[in-house]
């Protein structure tokens, strides 16, 4: 988690005790409001942490993605070395043998 995600968090939640205080300070004050304030901050606080919790999780699937990602590439390239090396071999062994069979023509 980077500082700005838990500020955003902090803010969330003392704008929802501000909203809900400020709200229910239109109506006639009672103490059952602070139960209702109280309630939307743990609401809003819970919902913060959902998303920072969903934002978690998403990064570490990026970085497993980015991760089979660099693997993949790694066996392509192995994969194309090897092919290549095979080619070459077999290039020259049929290079060897278009020259003796052009040598045993012309004798």
């Amino acid at each position: 988690m980077e500082t700005r995600d838990i500020i955003f968090s902090v803010v969330m939640v003392v704008s929802s005790f501000v909203l809900t205080y400020e709200w229910l300070g239109r109506f006639k004050y009672s103490p059952a409001n602070s139960l209702i304030i109280l309630s939307a901050m743990v609401m809003i606080g819970a919902l913060a942490a959902m998303i920072l919790s969903v934002d978690m999780r998403l990064r570490k699937i990026d970085e497993m993605i980015d991760t089979k990602e660099r693997s993949l590439r790694i066996n392509i390239q192995s994969v194309e070395e090897n092919t290549a090396k095979r080619m070459n071999t077999v290039i020259s062994k049929l290079d060897e043998t278009t020259e003796q069979v052009n040598r045993r023509q012309y004798r």
